[in-house]
């Protein structure tokens, strides 16, 4: 063992334990942010990991958690129509994400452009 090992172990141990402090510090925050479950969030946010890296060959360094993009959205619709409302309409935006992921797999990512273009999507 020589000094580049050792240096690239800890450059490892370091990445992970930042990528733990990130990812998990998201992952709970958001479900206790809007009411939802962190328990069911730490494994949805596994079971999509593994599910994204069996699909993409694990050729994408990438863990999945929660988004703080959509917690207005989430809050809002726990108030209105309970958890149960809520987790019915998470669901279906993840099945439009995979349905649309097969057009863009089917028409190539073109078809987006042509859909929404850069003038749509630019302000963004």
């Amino acid at each position: 063992m020589d000094a580049g090992d050792v240096f690239a172990g800890f450059k490892t141990l370091f990445q992970g334990v930042q990528i733990l402090f990130v990812a998990f510090g998201a992952l709970v925050l958001v479900p206790l942010l809007t009411g939802l479950d962190p328990g069911v969030a730490l494994c949805t946010a596994g079971i999509g990991t593994l599910i994204f890296q069996a699909v993409t060959g694990m050729k994408v360094p990438v863990f999945l958690a929660s988004s703080f993009a959509f917690v207005p959205a989430i809050t809002y619709g726990v108030a209105a129509w309970g958890v149960p409302g809520t987790l019915c309409g998470l669901a279906a935006s993840g099945l439009l994400y995979v349905a649309l992921s097969f057009v863009v797999r089917v028409f190539g990512s073109g078809i987006v452009t042509r859909l929404f273009p850069p003038v749509v999507v630019g302000p963004v």
